[in-house]
């Protein structure tokens, strides 16, 4: 493809920002199969970033945004709340209406992190694109829960068809 038509391609392309933090391995393994999800629309592009690495500049950027994320003691990762306490204000008032959703994986429960989100999303007046994807590994003693985790195949098909749907809802113009 010739240079200037790419440059054009590439303005067109709407943004699908995946914010993550991981660990023990389980929320990457969902952020890595949501993006491959959302990989598979080639008019949105895919920005992947770990949560110590995330600011404001690639909300702003964004056109859609996905949070995956453990819950650790019923609250959302700390990491991720870092990455939230770093972006909120500058985006304040300049990400209205734009579409979010959450990945949490959690132990047993998972909704304490999801409902830390949605009260940041209400404060950004995002749109809840799809309900919490929450993954429960199981993992009650501290062996367990410090330990690397593999997430089965069934919870990475979801992941991978939410990353799917928020593209797809971006390239069609839903959201």
């Amino acid at each position: 493809m010739h240079d200037s038509i790419k440059a054009a391609t590439a303005i067109m392309n709407k943004r699908l920002l995946i914010v993550w933090w991981s660990l023990t391995g389980g929320s990457q393994q969902l952020a890595q199969a949501a993006a491959t999800g959302a990989h598979d629309e080639p008019s949105v592009d895919v920005i992947e970033r770990r949560a110590d690495q995330a600011g404001s500049d690639d909300v702003l950027a964004a056109d859609a945004m996905l949070f995956v994320m453990p819950e650790n003691l019923g609250s959302m990762a700390g990491m991720m709340k870092d990455f939230f306490d770093r972006s909120y204000y500058a985006a304040l008032d300049r990400v209205n209406g734009q579409p979010y959703a959450v990945i949490v994986c959690a132990g047993s429960d998972g909704q304490g992190a999801a409902r830390q989100v949605a009260r940041i999303a209400t404060g950004w007046r995002l749109k809840e694109a799809a309900p919490p994807l929450i993954v429960l590994t199981h993992a009650q003693t501290p062996e367990k829960i410090l330990a690397q985790k593999t997430i089965d195949a069934q919870s990475l098909d979801k992941a991978r068809e939410l990353g799917a749907a928020l593209a797809g809802g971006l390239a069609l113009g839903i959201w």
